[in-house]
């Protein structure tokens, strides 16, 4: 729901009028027929309930879990579905937007501060908003979050992982991380000992379509064709099928999504050149489990999972985030973390409204605990 123009609300007896541009109303749901809650994304008075004339509703006093949000128009879209929203408010959640035209000290009060932005002066921002309120909850602070910008340090955490756990192995595939000019990374490639084909990744994410495209390349003469600062993986046949896991806090997640399909290397001779991932798969397509092998449909131990998951919200500082993770072809444990993902697409992850829901109600427990019993 936006609310665009000039909009009277009742605040008690008192008439105030507020003028709203262009604002998300979030948090807001019709409870019944003449019961409509507004929360204004971004005003002073987010921590308060306002009525709509005419709904017959009086002003609640009970002050609520506030989580304001910074976050992109395209996520915002995907994330503050009416379900969540809706279900939020019913445990006694609000969401409220803030205000990049206001300091960020002036607004709120805030519980908990939910952002997914890589502008640099947004983090210097928030920084400075923690260290003036230390109680409040940010998810999750920037500088762990630089962790997972970056390739070459998002997956050195989990090569120093090197988790072995009774129910299998983690790993990271072999990887070389190239800086310098384009024509040199057949030599890096070769000295490295990578096999193709290599899969070539941007060294850093951004936020950007770019920082997202990926290509594997089959041949060296392709290789200079690359653009650098780029990340190259040995590319690890999985059977066309890539595990996506979602971790909120300690509730972990996993779903199967389509891949690219194995590479028969003795026939690699008859492929040459760089196709784009695009051209060859589609990760946001279900995988369907009636025509994939039992060996490659089976989820990944759920007890491996949790582990790996503990392991790396401890390590990189982070509550909100995935794991794309692959089985080995051919094998039933050895398995292989290729990406992670700050703060994605939950929209997609099962019962994310009420997994997220109970994760902020859980970070503030001693004052708030009591809305767990309301939904």
């Amino acid at each position: 729901m936006k609310v665009i123009g000039d909009l009277t609300g009742v605040r008690g007896s008192e008439m105030e009028e507020v003028v709203v541009e262009e604002t998300i109303v979030v948090g807001s749901a019709v409870a019944g027929a003449e019961e409509t809650t507004v929360v204004f994304a971004g005003s002073d008075v987010a921590d308060e309930n306002w009525v709509i004339p005419g709904s017959g509703v009086a002003a609640e006093s009970e002050r609520t879990v506030v989580v304001g949000f910074a976050l992109t128009k395209k996520k915002v879209n995907s994330f503050m579905q009416p379900k969540l929203l809706s279900l939020a408010r019913k445990k006694g959640i609000f969401f409220v937007e803030i205000d990049f035209n206001r300091p960020l000290s002036e607004q709120g009060p805030f519980d908990v501060i939910l952002h997914k932005l890589t502008d640099e002066d947004w983090r210097h921002s928030l920084e400075g908003f923690q260290e003036e309120h230390p109680e409040v909850t940010i998810l999750d602070p920037p500088y762990a979050i630089q962790n997972v910008y970056n390739r070459k340090s998002m997956l050195e955490e989990v090569a120093a992982l090197n988790l072995s756990h009774s129910y299998g192995k983690v790993g990271v595939p072999k990887q070389l991380v190239v800086t310098c000019d384009p024509f040199s990374i057949e030599m890096e490639v070769e000295k490295a000992g990578l096999a193709f084909p290599i899969v070539a990744k941007p060294l850093v994410i951004d936020g950007t379509a770019k920082s997202h495209e990926l290509s594997l390349a089959f041949d060296q003469a392709s290789l200079s064709l690359l653009d650098p600062p780029i990340v190259l993986q040995e590319f690890v046949n999985h059977g066309g099928v890539v595990f996506k896991v979602y971790i909120v806090g300690d509730a972990v997640k996993a779903v199967r999504r389509k891949s690219l399909p194995n590479v028969d290397r003795r026939n690699l001779g008859n492929t040459e050149g760089i196709i784009p991932f695009p051209r060859v798969s589609c990760a946001a397509a279900p995988a369907d489990e009636a025509n994939l092998e039992p060996g490659v449909a089976e989820f990944p131990p759920t007890a491996l999972l949790e582990s790996l998951a503990k392991e790396l919200c401890r390590r990189l500082g982070l509550r909100l985030f995935n794991i794309d993770i692959i089985r080995k072809y051919g094998t039933r444990d050895q398995f292989y973390v290729i990406d992670i993902n700050y703060f994605p697409g939950f929209g997609k992850m099962p019962e994310y409204e009420h997994i997220f829901t109970d994760f902020l109600l859980k970070l503030v427990p001693n004052k708030y605990m009591k809305h767990l019993a309301c939904a």
